[in-house]
């Protein structure tokens, strides 16, 4: 690593850190203003809703930052006249900005990991501890499809991984050939375990003299072979989160049912693809900076960054929005939106390097 590139990354993490943790102190903390007098009086509790809320936070805070972070540095090196002293020593465009690219990269990388484990369900988290339900987490009245079943519970408790008051109905012709009922079921080896099933099951052939119903009961019985407790949690939540690997799993098997997955393809793009929409934004900012202090207004310079970062996030954002209510397919609506912001940066950056 060049000395250029240790002064340059040196320099642009420490205004990173510091617009981060500004962030971060900011939402954090308006967040906690406005909804101190909901909280529980539990200092635990309280403690427990910031750490989830600035996770949360992060997903936003963290992208952003690294983009308002490469401003900073660059105000700092133009006012410094810094940029012309690193062309003068040899740098091209490339060897000042790929530093930065890289590092946001990893950053970027280090968010998508966080997002693998249960710290991407911090939005629920808080939201349980905002409106008491912290040690609570019950959904009732489900209703899903697993191959040829058509299974119903009662109440799901996602924590204990467990379900109660359970039916199952087998179908084969559009019709019901076989019904599964017990009260408790839990989950255990990655199947759902039934207990004490009550298995009632219809004749082949209706007649009224000699059809009758055969009734057996089985101690165990074993069904939804894969599907997590957390994936049916979030599968049936009008508004959920998913960490990508509950994503990733629920896609594979919703896919094997024919059930719509646009919600949770949304989802996966939205923590993997989306934050890096970025990366064109870190390039387009350096080649509209000008070298010589002179001839370059900083402050316009500064607020049309910022805002046009702004606006970028929220198109994005706002086209997952219409991804996840079901508008939009995901892949119209993010995939190739953010193929076209590449293709249209990569334009704008090759057209300015030839002026």
């Amino acid at each position: 690593m060049s000395i250029l590139t240790k002064y340059i990354l040196k320099k642009y993490l420490l205004n990173f850190i510091i617009v981060l943790v500004s962030l971060q102190l900011f939402f954090v903390g308006m967040d906690f203003l406005q909804n101190s007098k909901d909280l529980p009086s539990s200092a635990n509790l309280q403690l427990l809703y910031l750490m989830y809320n600035g996770f949360f936070t992060l997903t936003l805070t963290l992208p952003l930052s690294l983009v308002f972070g490469w401003i900073l540095t660059l105000v700092i090196f133009v006012r410094n006249n810094e940029l012309v002293a690193f062309t003068s020593l040899g740098a091209k465009r490339f060897n000042i900005y790929s530093p930065v690219v890289l590092v946001s990269v990893v950053l970027l990388l280090v968010l998508m990991s966080i997002q693998m484990t249960p710290m991407a369900y911090s939005y629920e988290q808080k939201k349980k501890i905002l409106d008491g339900n912290y040690f609570t987490n019950t959904k009732s009245d489900i209703f899903l499809k697993y191959d040829d079943n058509y299974i119903y519970f009662k109440k799901l408790l996602p924590l204990k991984k467990q379900a109660e008051d359970i039916h199952i109905y087998k179908i084969k012709d559009d019709d019901i050939v076989e019904t599964i009922i017990a009260k408790k079921a839990y989950f255990q080896n990655d199947k759902w375990y039934v207990v004490d099933a009550k298995i009632v099951k219809k004749p082949k052939e209706l007649n009224f003299e000699t059809s009758k119903l055969e009734v057996r009961y089985e101690k165990f019985l074993n069904t939804l072979e894969g599907f997590k407790p957390k994936i049916l949690d979030n599968v049936y939540e009008e508004k959920s989160s998913f960490s990508i690997i509950d994503a990733i799993s629920a896609l594979d098997l919703l896919s094997k049912q024919n059930v719509n997955t646009d919600k949770i393809r949304a989802a996966i793009y939205y923590e993997i693809v989306i934050p890096l929409f970025i990366l064109p934004l870190i390039m387009l900012i350096f080649v509209y900076t000008s070298y010589n202090r002179r001839f370059f207004n900083i402050g316009s310079f500064t607020s049309f960054s910022i805002f046009g970062t702004l606006i970028v996030w929220g198109v994005f954002f706002m086209l997952y929005k219409f991804s996840n209510s079901g508008v939009m397919k995901p892949e119209f609506s993010l995939l190739l939106p953010m193929l076209g912001w590449f293709l249209i940066s990569f334009i704008i950056y090759r057209k300015k390097n030839k002026i």
